[in-house]
């Protein structure tokens, strides 16, 4: 029974690359077998959708078929003159057969070998938690990922270089075993990645011992992220090559999404800040200089202008966070301050007469 790939990855038909990609991410990064409650099964079945989904030729075979016919073929020779036993490849993307297919074809029945496939790595997402303050003035931010990371012992290849290669006796060097195998279109031989060599066509005479042949084993990846001033909230910063190891090809990325921690003083929006202050209703009056410590940390004087409407925000300019990533002073945004009027519990009998001489001036 063929699979639904479109229903492993929880997407509809119609789903554009992006929305394959993400929905990949998700779910190999839920499934992962080195993660608490990890599933190697599912988590191989999510990369097999994936593989057929994010190629276009093989996602319009599958569509159309049912499944990809990546190096099926025809019996026999369609012109003759190579013997009942010549297989050609065939692509049905556009219903013609794709000759670089068929020579492909021509050059293995005679002894060429298959070229040799490599598996990348999985992208890996993380989490950053920073402070406020580290995303004003920037950070280098150290993470420790848990993942498969490249085999030292054998340079990432898997087996003792030294010692060499052989032929697999199961696919005789080719990669790939045929089955053939009969449809309403007429015969088809169908090709499956063998299972002895894994699609390489050869094994090491001496396995490396250590990753058990992978070139990868289970670790600890530390990775120093440079996140720079005015990162905003959810913001994600790609990490080429910083995600798991693969198996003789390169290692996926790293997607690291910065998460900035709730601050005591200061709510922010965009690239301005917003606080408030605490105020008694005599400096408000007197225009008395008040003090503001800045996110980073300056001492910034503050008088309430004459006529100023207690109610609305006081505009301190160039005094919020820095625009666009650049740290610099004439591009920052803006600090917000609402005054909260603090009235006293009760007063002397010379302070409500005073307060009594003020109302008529006031």
């Amino acid at each position: 029974m063929n699979k639904d790939y479109y229903k492993i990855l929880g997407i509809s038909r119609n789903a554009s690359e992006e929305d394959i990609k993400k929905a990949y991410r998700k779910l190999a990064h839920q499934f992962h077998p080195d993660k608490a409650g990890g599933n190697e099964i599912k988590f191989k079945e999510i990369n097999e959708a994936y593989q057929i989904l994010s190629n276009k030729e093989k996602r319009a075979q599958y569509d159309r078929f049912g499944q990809t016919f990546d190096a099926g073929g025809f019996q026999g020779s369609p012109w003759g003159g190579f013997g009942d036993g010549m297989q050609w490849n065939v692509n049905f993307g556009e219903g013609f057969p794709d000759f670089n297919d068929i020579f492909e074809g021509i050059f293995e029945q005679f002894g060429g070998r298959r070229r040799q496939t490599y598996t990348r790595g999985s992208d890996i997402e993380v989490v950053a938690q920073i402070t406020l303050e580290e995303a004003f003035r920037g950070v280098k931010h150290k993470l420790n990922l848990q993942t498969f990371i490249p085999c030292k012992s054998c340079g990432s290849l898997g087996y003792d270089k030294s010692q060499g290669l052989k032929d697999c006796t199961m696919c005789r060097g080719r990669g790939e075993i045929r089955e053939q195998r009969k449809t309403f279109f007429g015969n088809f031989s169908q090709v499956r990645i063998c299972p002895q060599c894994h699609s390489h066509g050869q094994i090491p005479n001496k396995p490396c011992s250590h990753c058990s042949g992978r070139g990868k084993v289970s670790g600890t990846r530390e990775v120093i992220v440079d996140i720079a001033p005015g990162v905003e909230n959810g913001q994600i910063i790609k990490v080429v090559g910083m995600g798991e190891a693969g198996e003789g090809g390169s290692s996926g990325d790293l997607y690291v999404v910065v998460k900035i921690k709730p601050h005591l003083t200061f709510e922010r929006k965009k690239s301005d800040l917003f606080m408030a202050k605490d105020i008694r209703i005599i400096d408000a009056l007197l225009g008395k200089k008040l003090e503001i410590k800045g996110i980073d940390n300056e001492i910034i004087q503050v008088s309430i202008p004459a006529g100023f409407n207690l109610r609305e925000k006081l505009k301190i300019g160039n005094r919020g966070m820095p625009k666009l990533g650049i740290f610099g002073s004439a591009s920052r945004g803006d600090l917000y301050i609402a005054f909260n009027i603090k009235v006293p519990k009760s007063l002397s009998q010379k302070a409500k007469r005073l307060l009594e001489d003020l109302d008529g001036e006031l």
